[in-house]
């Protein structure tokens, strides 16, 4: 069972050897690069769009298991 998520966590990820801080939140995923304040910042109804509103994921890009 997958923990509910009901405040913010806060990870770090490097990509292409620099690094980002992401945030996620119940209200939506916020990306900076470490030690900026500016960042990009998404909520789950945008960047599920009408899928996260009862529809399926397939198609999306974003469903689907871990290849193995």
């Amino acid at each position: 069972m997958a923990t509910k998520l009901d405040k913010a966590i806060k990870r770090e990820l490097e990509i292409d050897g620099k690094s980002y801080t992401i945030i996620m939140s119940p209200e939506g995923i916020k990306v900076t690069p470490k030690g900026g304040r500016i960042g990009r910042e998404t909520s789950w109804r945008t960047l599920l769009g009408n899928e996260g509103m009862g529809g399926g994921m397939s198609g999306s890009g974003m469903g689907g298991g871990m290849a193995g």
